[in-house]
């Protein structure tokens, strides 16, 4: 028997699922705008956190604020997106009564690689973030919802970083970059974009639940190798140059009092030689995480307007 909805030889429309929702904090950092952008794409509508007044975009709307002064919050939302200073967004969320059964928290492999510094402002870092994971993670589970932290390596991409960036600024201001020799330590430099994809991808993987996972790129190179890239991307191409370790420490010591690299971690240097490596295998197998290599260009080191 033919059905009458049927007479007219066409198909029933298909029914459409409902538009989801996300709450991002850090919309405006290097990986919330990549987020975001991902989020327009797939069809999601999101409120996003700024401090400073931002025009309304298709699908999304600015909620203008910070942690110490937050402006009011939807009561409920499918997924929260923390892009930000981990440890802050995880008091706020230890205290929240929005309803949401998925949070997705980027944090950073510096717990792990800075836990056992010589510096005690690195340490009291990797403490931080210890503890907010552990905050974040608490939340969830007394409430019932599902926590994701992604744990990013060297992030570049967006021209916003305070590494590959900064080194391309210095290099192509000065027209070379001074590094001592034997900087072979190993690195994974992971770009923002494929950083948005394993946090969207993390909302809808049930393996994912209750974890936390290094994201780092789809290269292994040593840190020598990986400014030699960064270097190349550039026009006119910098020089590297590479000096032995006392003459090194004396170019350092001038560049400093010069204000030249200040905020330099006081382990940057140190860890050139250092190996700072991470498996993907857990995020390829729950995230079908697939980093690009590191091929840079030199629009990934300039800020988007």
């Amino acid at each position: 028997m033919t059905r009458a909805s049927d007479t007219s030889g066409r198909r029933p429309p298909a029914l459409r699922e409902p538009t989801r929702t996300a709450l991002v904090f850090g919309g405006t950092g290097q990986i919330g705008a990549a987020l975001l952008a991902r989020l327009h794409h797939a069809g999601w509508r999101v409120e996003a956190l700024s401090r400073a007044p931002r025009r309304a975009g298709s699908g999304l709307r600015w909620l203008q604020g910070e942690f110490a002064r937050l402006p009011a919050l939807p009561g409920a939302c499918d997924a929260i997106f923390s892009c930000g200073p981990l440890d802050l967004f995880s008091f706020w969320y230890a205290e929240a009564r929005i309803e949401c059964p998925r949070v997705v928290a980027f944090g950073s492999t510096s717990l792990a690689t800075k836990r056992s510094a010589e510096d005690p402002e690195e340490r009291a870092l990797a403490a931080r973030l210890q503890a907010a994971e552990a905050r974040i993670l608490d939340a969830a589970h007394a409430r019932g919802a599902a926590a994701t932290l992604l744990r990013p390596t060297l992030v570049y991409g967006a021209g916003r970083d305070q590494n590959l960036t900064r080194i391309a600024t210095l290099a192509a201001r000065s027209g070379f970059f001074v590094l001592p020799r034997r900087a072979c330590g190993l690195r994974q430099p992971v770009h923002v974009e494929d950083l948005a994809q394993a946090a969207c991808a993390a909302v809808d993987s049930a393996a994912s639940r209750g974890r936390a996972y290094a994201l780092p790129g789809g290269e292994t190179l040593p840190y020598r190798e990986m400014v030699a890239r960064t270097l190349a991307a550039l026009s006119p191409r910098p020089r590297l140059v590479e000096l032995p370790a006392p003459v090194f420490r004396l170019v350092l010591r001038a560049a400093q009092a010069g204000g030249r690299l200040r905020g330099l971690p006081p382990g940057a240097v140190a860890r050139m030689r250092e190996d700072l490596v991470f498996d993907l295998a857990e995020a390829r197998a729950d995230l079908d995480y697939a980093p690009r290599s590191f091929a840079p260009t030199a629009d990934m080191f300039v800020p988007a307007r």
